[in-house]
């Protein structure tokens, strides 16, 4: 199987091209993170109707599926106003910063 890219500008073959690690640009912000407020708006909602919060937030991130979240509180509709991707780098900036790992180099 040829694993050589098509077209122009090609140079290299696709697992050529994998060795690289590639950098993904996270934007900073000032004042209230929106991405944990959501987060803990849906947990808080998710576990007063009873759900597992984290089993339901996990299948959620995964999938993009809204029906994972409880419409109570109207928290469905408030989750997809936020990208997953920014729900998870939330996540893992929390559990950096409580694991104590980060070297404040953001």
């Amino acid at each position: 199987m040829n694993m050589e890219k098509s077209g122009e500008g090609g140079g290299g073959t696709l697992n050529e091209k994998m060795e690289h690690t590639v950098s993904f640009p996270i934007k900073k912000e000032e004042g209230v993170n929106e991405a944990q407020r959501i987060i803990l708006e849906v947990y808080q909602a998710l576990k007063e109707k009873g759900y597992n919060p984290l089993n339901q937030l996990v299948g959620y991130l995964l999938s993009g599926e809204p029906a994972y979240i409880t419409s109570h509180k109207n928290v469905r509709s408030l989750i997809k106003k936020v990208e997953r991707d920014e729900l998870i780098e939330e996540l893992v900036r929390s559990y950096v910063n409580r694991t104590d790992l980060h070297d404040d180099t953001e």
